[in-house]
């Protein structure tokens, strides 16, 4: 079976490489890369292409340019996120922008997720989350009607303790959750909202968020800038005798 071939543009391609060197270590912060002449004879590409190339990682955050002195790789660790249900504001570092709540009829995947019946309404509260003054990620967390409809949830208004606390008055702890992740091309509004430099792919997380008796009590949709993020798992395992 013939491979496929990669068609995208050559800057992109070039970007890819060089992207990959930094985020494996081979060039590490404060490194300087080679000079455009030399870029230029490694890619057998046109001193435009490079600058293409360069321009791309600049925007994402990878590279930095010095007057006179050259391309360095910035002092930019990954935004690593352990995977939680949710993420407590911090002054100064975390914090939601609300832009609406709703009553809808969901998706099909949240109403699978959420294992609504056809045509069952839910609360969508959407948000923004910022770092540093950064956003970072778009999310839409869904919550069926029926125990929501009367609560905080359905309120345009910032939640006190946020979803997990009022879900735990509302007699439904959040006890697990399960995550389902893909990458894509952002819509235009994810683009926008998210500031994403140029032909950046986006992380997608369905998560659906279980309370007692394995009852699904929340299903959200977070979006994340793939040049941003690493996603952190733990899972303890165990060692059975063969």
């Amino acid at each position: 079976m013939p491979r496929t071939r990669d068609i995208r543009p050559r800057h992109q391609q070039i970007a890819a490489e060089l992207r990959d060197l930094i985020m494996r270590g081979e060039l590490g912060p404060g490194a300087q890369l080679p000079s455009t002449a030399q870029l230029v004879a490694k890619y057998g590409a046109a001193n435009a292409t490079i600058q293409h190339a360069l321009r791309a990682l600049k925007d994402e955050g990878f590279l930095d340019s010095r007057a006179g002195k050259g391309v360095y790789v910035r002092d930019r660790q990954p935004f690593i996120i352990d995977a939680s249900t949710y993420i407590t504001p911090e002054p100064g570092r975390f914090r939601y922008q609300l832009l609406n709540v709703r009553n809808v009829v969901p998706p099909a995947d949240i109403t699978d997720g959420l294992q609504l019946a056809p045509g069952a309404t839910a609360i969508v509260r959407t948000r923004v989350l910022f770092h540093d003054g950064q956003p970072v990620e778009l999310s839409a967390s869904y919550y069926p009607a029926e125990i929501a409809a009367d609560s905080s949830l359905a309120k345009a208004a910032k939640i006190r303790g946020g979803a997990p606390q009022a879900l735990a008055d509302l007699g439904f702890p959040q006890r697990a959750f399960v995550d389902r992740i893909s990458a894509r091309p952002p819509t235009v509004e994810e683009a926008e909202t998210l500031d994403l430099p140029d032909g950046t792919p986006v992380i997608r997380q369905l998560r659906v968020v279980y309370s007692d008796n394995e009852r699904p009590v929340e299903a959200s949709v977070l979006i994340k800038g793939g040049h941003l993020y690493e996603l952190l798992y733990r899972q303890t395992t165990e060692t059975e005798s063969v």
